[in-house]
């Protein structure tokens, strides 16, 4: 099935980025070399285009991100052999199934979790002696989308520095919301060195993709706890 070229794409860069990691077999270090690519970079609100009341348009700049996009950029880069198999994987990353409408956007992090794990895009992380916060929540925070039942587990705040030792470069992190009708209020990239744990995110605060140690962004922002998922 044939798909329009997505706004935004310059397939010259995408060449350019893909050419740099076709060598590179490792997800976690294609994800980690793509990630700090783009530090810098600005932090753009409301990057995607369509609503309940206006057609999607399917996007892919590399100009700036929110830190969803930012996060769905570099992992389909990190699958991708070519340009059209990078806006493949996005457009699959970033909507149910791959269909492009408003409504089949993965608007909460947990429905996004959800289906790139059905897509065999993302997997569970393995944390043996972690605890685990289970809770159910009522999403209704998206203008013009009916409120959705979620369950969701995480790794409770305050029990983040024992997960640590089993985060790797390339992982995904999510960070759960405090508030009854939202799931997860931010995500980013692990970067690992040596024992130092850093996230390499797309701040809304600080305007464009910054690399932080994790335990500052935890110091700095109330959550119920965190969720991690491996490419």
């Amino acid at each position: 099935m044939k798909h329009t070229q997505p706004r935004g794409l310059s397939r010259r860069r995408v060449e350019q980025l893909l050419s740099e990691t076709k060598h590179d077999r490792s997800a976690g270090s294609r994800i980690d070399f793509l990630s700090r690519h783009f530090l810098g970079h600005s932090y753009k609100p409301n990057p995607l285009i369509g609503s309940a009341g206006t057609a999607e348009v399917f996007t892919a700049s590399l100009d700036g991100f929110d830190c969803v996009t930012y996060i769905e950029t570099i992992l389909a880069l990190a699958r991708a052999s070519n340009v059209d198999d990078f806006t493949k994987w996005l457009r699959k990353i970033r909507y149910e199934r791959g269909r492009i409408q408003w409504e089949r956007r993965n608007h909460y992090m947990t429905l996004w979790i959800r289906n790139n794990l059905r897509e065999g895009i993302i997997r569970p992380v393995s944390m043996p002696a972690v605890p685990i916060l289970r809770m159910e929540r009522v999403l209704n925070v998206v203008p013009g989308l009916d409120p959705q039942r979620t369950r969701l587990k995480c790794v409770p705040k305050r029990s983040v520095p024992r997960l640590e030792p089993h985060l790797q470069s390339g992982d995904l992190i999510f960070f759960v919301s405090t508030r009854k009708n939202l799931d997860v209020f931010h995500a980013g990239i692990i970067a690992r060195d040596g024992k130092k744990v850093f996230m390499r995110h797309a701040s809304r605060s600080r305007g464009f993709v910054v690399e932080q140690e994790l335990s500052e962004f935890l110091k700095a922002n109330r959550m119920a706890g965190v969720i991690v998922v491996r490419p």
